[in-house]
């Protein structure tokens, strides 16, 4: 039984196969995120491509280390997916401005709530996938 009263049950593989997809964008997020803290050159010179202040690499890196880290909390992951969706939408906007391509961007988005989605009933009750009702 879950929060809400209403039974709903994550099977093992669906709940192993979620957490595999909520771990690959959350080990590239925290990759990413500590980097920013680094302000090695290579770092700086991407946050001058995309036309940004390189100011901003270490408050985006704690923005993206904390929303990750939320995002691994069971107790508050859909915040977490939240989060790092508008995180990603930022740099989807970025890469648009620049005329580059940000399908990575959006794949990352979509994989969290995916990983979120097979991994979490509380989700699964909230987004129900069911079939069109026929008239």
């Amino acid at each position: 039984m879950n929060d809400s009263g209403s039974e709903t049950q994550v099977s093992k593989g669906s709940r192993w196969t979620g957490s595999i997809l909520s771990a690959l964008p959350a080990l590239l997020f925290l990759f990413s995120g500590g980097m920013k803290f680094t302000q090695t050159q290579q770092v700086l010179e991407g946050f001058t491509h995309l036309g940004l202040p390189e100011r901003l690499a270490v408050p985006l890196g704690i923005v993206e280390v904390a929303s990750t880290i939320i995002y691994l909390v069971p107790r508050t992951a859909v915040l977490g997916a939240v989060l790092l969706t508008g995180y990603m939408g930022g740099a989807i906007a970025a890469h648009a401005r620049i005329g580059e391509p940000f399908v990575v961007q959006a794949a990352l988005g979509v994989i969290v709530w995916l990983g979120l989605y097979l991994r979490d009933a509380r989700l699964r009750v909230l987004l129900p996938l069911r079939k069109p009702i026929s008239p």
